[in-house]
């Protein structure tokens, strides 16, 4: 008898190829890719063109606020999904997308496009935008083995971020060489393919949805609930609102601001501001989904977390473009190595049966972004925008303290159940 074990009960080592073995996710990742690198383009070249036209930084975060405007009701696409199926809304709400891609690109032509009508049609979009990830991450869960889901969560960050660095280059670039109309051809053209790519996607077996039906109401508050007697989940929710609240309006929807204001540049440099944050979150990505690191997954989005308010205050104070990129470069790497272990932590704590509803009420935590971003208008006209980016980042360091503190036997001890190695 040998001492190692044997070979029936040692797991097979994970590969990041493993989750391409699924037919799913091999139509999923390129779709989420195509609506990823459309969704970054669209984001640079609208806000962009608000701040001209309008010469307003009030406008530029009302238009970034209302991009998330479908975050209050993220728990009733849990809900729906639940019922009807994760690839029926996906493939919706992307020829959705396409269509208002289209008719974005027809006004720009027509040279019709004004700020209101951009503000309105941002607006109809984001009912449905901010649940385009809790839909992907729903999907991953259903249609992959479970021991693949983090590896496979990992990939769709990485997709993701590697669209931010494109998308913010080349929505930039393409304005500047060739104007709105054909930026929104390709921005259409994206959509299209992500539409026709989410329709090889699979569901969840109908099996899994034979489950005893209750009102949509009911559904909702079983899931509030559920929420909130899991301490796990709690905090989770807590650090999400926290960084969407104080630290994501500095490196998305201020950021055109920040660069005509601060760094006095223009597109390309707002690209490539852009670009390095999401840069650093495709490092994070990619050290996560590798396998080479054990992490423990509630201690590592605290301190990612932590990490990222502390480069946030020197990011207020920055004046010289290369150092901001390299600040936002951090801010990136911090912010995916705290995100990605904190949908891993939800999705693990969360029973099959509620993980829609969970992870719908997940994105009601982005509507700390548009709440911040409003906020942080009348402060910077006020104050200044160094204060205002300091203020919010000192804050947002103080909060994730004291949320660890409060939370410690849940997120921080080590034997806790949620530090389990990513």
């Amino acid at each position: 008898m040998t001492s190692s074990a044997s070979p029936a009960t040692t797991p097979p080592a994970m590969h990041w190829r493993d989750p391409f073995r699924v037919r799913s996710f091999r139509f999923q990742w390129p779709a989420d890719l195509a609506t990823s690198w459309a969704f970054e383009m669209e984001s640079i070249v609208l806000g962009w063109f608000i701040l001209v036209e309008s010469g307003s930084v009030m406008m530029l975060v009302v238009f970034g606020s209302l991009q998330y405007l479908g975050s209050l009701v993220s728990p009733l696409f849990g809900v729906v999904g639940d019922r009807l199926g994760y690839r029926r809304m996906l493939v919706l709400s992307r020829a959705l997308y396409a269509a208002l891609a289209a008719t974005f690109m027809l006004l720009a032509w027509l040279q019709a496009l004004t700020p209101m009508i951009v503000l309105m049609m941002a607006a109809l979009a984001g009912l449905v935008r901010p649940s385009d990830m809790m839909m992907r991450n729903a999907l991953i869960a259903q249609t992959l083995p479970p021991r693949h889901l983090l590896g496979a969560l990992g990939i769709s960050r990485i997709t993701s971020d590697s669209a931010r660095i494109a998308g913010a280059l080349a929505g930039a670039g393409v304005v500047a060489w060739l104007g709105m109309t054909w930026a929104y051809a390709l921005i259409t053209a994206l959509y299209t393919l992500s539409f026709v790519l989410s329709r090889g996607v699979s569901d969840v077996p109908a099996s899994a949805h034979d489950a005893v039906r209750v009102s949509p109401v009911r559904d909702l508050q079983l899931a509030f609930g559920y929420v909130w007697t899991r301490p796990v989940l709690m905090a989770a929710m807590a650090l999400a609102f926290l960084v969407n609240l104080l630290a994501f309006p500095f490196s998305l929807g201020l950021l055109p601001y920040v660069a005509k204001n601060i760094y006095l540049t223009d597109q390309t440099g707002l690209g490539w501001l852009g670009a390095s944050f999401a840069f650093g979150g495709l490092v994070g990505s990619v050290v996560l989904s590798s396998h080479r690191f054990a992490f423990r997954a509630a201690q590592t989005m605290v301190l990612a977390g932590a990490v990222w308010f502390a480069v946030d205050v020197l990011f207020a104070f920055s004046t010289h473009l290369g150092v901001g990129m390299a600040l936002l470069w951090v801010a990136g790497l911090a912010q995916s190595l705290s995100m990605t272990p904190l949908a891993a932590v939800m999705l693990r704590a969360t029973e099959p049966a509620y993980r829609g509803r969970v992870m719908g009420m997940r994105m009601l935590a982005i509507w700390g972004l548009p709440l911040g971003l409003l906020l942080s208008g009348p402060l910077i006209d006020r104050w200044g925008y160094a204060t205002t980016a300091g203020a919010y980042s000192a804050l947002g360091l103080l909060l994730t303290g004291a949320m660890a503190v409060y939370w410690r036997s849940n997120i921080w001890d080590a034997k806790a159940p949620a530090n389990a190695p990513l």
